[in-house]
């Protein structure tokens, strides 16, 4: 689920859409969770599927550790790609806000995080020297990422967390290591799909 302080907009037609914050969201919000709304499915089932929803299924959804498509069923499935990303996967199944987002200000991703199937090219960001998103993203930015996620964990407490009762209690422990103790026990890293492992 994405947070409640959020609204779909029209973009262009070369983005299409993209997800805005209608309230300031502070650094540390959680800003997305993996909830029970949410489609998980297998992929041998996509490849059954009509073509047309093959698509947006291949589309929309991201790939989880486990290689199967993990659809969004509200405005999630639209946040849009950033290398300067506001917003942060962990390996908790939830993402966070790694600075603040101020009203009319889109949230982004890093479809680093996302186990893309193929290298894309991406609008050109100032500040980068990245142009494509790759497959094995994960594998080359985790530290980077997980580093963002500890400090951006350190405000978990300070702001207002509409979606933290969503966050599965398995790992509640583990997100108040993070928050109180500044320790990441898990890297986003060990959401990276090898398919390799997986032929």
């Amino acid at each position: 689920m994405i947070h409640p302080h959020t609204e779909l907009r029209f973009m262009n037609d070369q983005i299409g859409f993209g997800v805005f914050a209608t309230q300031f969201i502070p650094k540390g919000t959680v800003t997305w969770v993996l909830d029970d709304l949410d489609q998980i499915l297998d992929p041998q089932y996509v490849e059954t599927v009509d073509k047309y929803r093959r698509e947006i299924i291949k589309k929309y959804a991201y790939r989880n550790q486990h290689g199967k498509y993990i659809l969004c069923w509200d405005l999630g499935r639209y946040v849009n790609h950033s290398f300067h990303a506001n917003c942060m996967g962990t390996a908790y199944e939830f993402e966070v806000a790694i600075r603040d987002i101020h009203p009319g200000e889109q949230l982004t991703d890093d479809y680093g995080t996302l186990n893309i199937e193929e290298p894309f090219e991406c609008f050109p960001e100032a500040g980068t020297e990245r142009k494509l998103v790759y497959p094995d993203d994960l594998l080359q930015f985790h530290k980077e990422w997980d580093l963002n996620v500890i400090v951006a964990l350190k405000h978990l407490d300070e702001v207002e967390q509409p979606l933290l009762s969503l966050i599965r209690q398995e790992f509640m422990g583990k997100v108040r290591v993070a928050a109180t103790e500044n320790i990441l026990l898990d890297s986003i890293k060990c959401l990276y799909y090898n398919r390799q492992e997986h032929r």
